[in-house]
Order: structure tokens, then sequence, then C-alpha cells
């Protein structure tokens, strides 16, 4: 199964060209590799190398990033994931591959282990929501070992701006959080997806709902740690609302 990763080009990832520094994007691209090959495997799992890393294009600041891993090769300890960041200019919608690429993963085997599960085929979730995902490191914790609040709500208003600005392609900015609900708490080592889809279009803004589920990568449990509903809202150039072009007849007028 795939996973993907989607970022925003900030100054602060980006190099003196204005432009995404290489070594952020091959850390995008580390993570879903790790993440693809330690969800498949449910095993402590590392890099153990990369093939071949062309970069095509470049991604500048204020652009998104899409990165996604896909397993290609199965072996006994070691899979082989296929990686790509997709750059995209978030009014326009235009994407251009910029990086790819191949990781190769290990996940060795403990005492009484076998070989690892074969191949999958990789099945579409189709299913109106946006999803992405993220992993839990020592610096996204607080002193209960678990993610911070604070960096929860930066994740789920990321996803809500990522999911605004696909539905209206304009420029969006927040203009309200209607409600917050953490209901579990996550842990360091946890990866994290981010869901989320649009649920009301008006005249200038959009309403996004945002679900952040956890999931243990040696397990595989899946909890649903925390919703939110965020109103997104379309600016012109002086940052006064404006109308979006297009809204879909199937969602809720505002």
């Amino acid at each position: 199964m795939s996973v993907t990763l989607i970022d925003m080009v900030f100054p602060g990832d980006a190099n003196h060209h204005g432009t995404l520094f290489g070594g952020v994007g091959l850390a995008h691209l580390d993570k879903v590799a790790f993440l693809a090959a330690a969800r498949h495997a449910r095993r402590p799992t590392v890099t153990a190398g990369c093939e071949r890393i062309d970069f095509a294009a470049p991604a500048l600041i204020g652009e998104m990033v899409e990165a996604t891993g896909r397993i290609v090769r199965v072996g006994r300890s070691s899979m082989g994931v296929e990686v790509e960041l997709w750059a995209e200019t978030p009014v326009s919608g235009e994407r251009r591959l910029c990086t790819r690429g191949r990781f190769n993963m290990v996940s060795p085997r403990a005492a009484g282990q076998g070989d690892l599960p074969p191949l999958r085929e990789d099945t579409a979730n189709d299913d109106g929501w946006l999803r992405a995902v993220e992993m839990v490191f020592p610096t996204w914790t607080n002193h209960y070992g678990t993610l911070y609040g604070g960096d929860a709500l930066k994740l789920m208003g990321k996803a809500a701006f990522v999911c605004a600005t696909r539905k209206a392609r304009a420029v969006m900015v927040m203009a309200a959080s209607n409600r917050i609900d953490f209901s579990s708490p996550i842990k360091e080592g946890d990866m994290i997806e981010l869901a989320s889809r649009a649920t009301r279009v008006g005249r200038s803004s959009v309403t996004i709902e945002v679900e952040l589920w956890a999931e243990g990568l040696l397990t595989g449990d899946r909890r649903r740690s925390a919703a939110a509903e965020f109103v997104m809202v379309a600016v012109d150039g002086a940052g006064r609302p404006r109308a979006i072009s297009g809204a879909s007849p199937a969602l809720e007028p505002a």
C-alpha cells in the first residue's frame, strides 16, 4: 500500500534560490519510504540505502509538495520502495514531477520471525477524503511521551488548508475553527494519518472536516485520536474575501 505526505514549501525549507532544499526533499522521501515499508513489515525497519535519485524540477516557496512511497519489491527481510515527489501550484493546480528514486529498506528478523509478507496489490481508496501521513518523532511529544496538542492542531490546520485550496483553487486563510475534539493520545513512534474533506461551500468560504488517526506501526492498531472542523476563506491580493468560482453543487451551499 502506498503512503503520501503533503507539505508546504516554507522559507525555512528553501535554499538561497527560493526553492526546496534538496536535503528536505530527500527527508520527505525517506520518511514515506520508511512508513510504507514499516507498515508492510510490522516490525522495526531501517533505511539500508537508496538507488539513483533524480532531481527533475524545483519546488518553489509557497507551493505544495506531495511525496509518495510505494513498495515494489519484497525479499526475505528487505523491501524496495519507489518514491516520487511532486510540486503543485496551489491556485492553478499545475503539477510537475520534481524527484524520483528508490529506497532499500531492511526489517531484520528477530528470533522466531519468518520472512516478510509477500507484496500486496495497492488498492485505491477513493472515498472522498484527502489523506496524508506523518510520523511522530520525539521533538513533537510532551513530557508524557505523546503528541503535543499544539502540533496536532498545526497538522490539522495544514490539512484543512491543503484540502480547501485544492477545492477552491484560490488563496485560502483560516477564518475559524468550529470545533476540536481530542479522544485518544498519540504516542511517540506512531504513524498519523490526516483525513480531510470539504463538507460545505459558500460564496467565499469552505468548511473542512479533518480527522486525525493514529496507527501503531508494529501492531497495526488504528484509532481516531482527534477531529476538527475549520472554516477557510478565499481572499484576494488585498486580503479581502473573494468569490469562489466553480463550487461543487454536491456540497451544501453556505
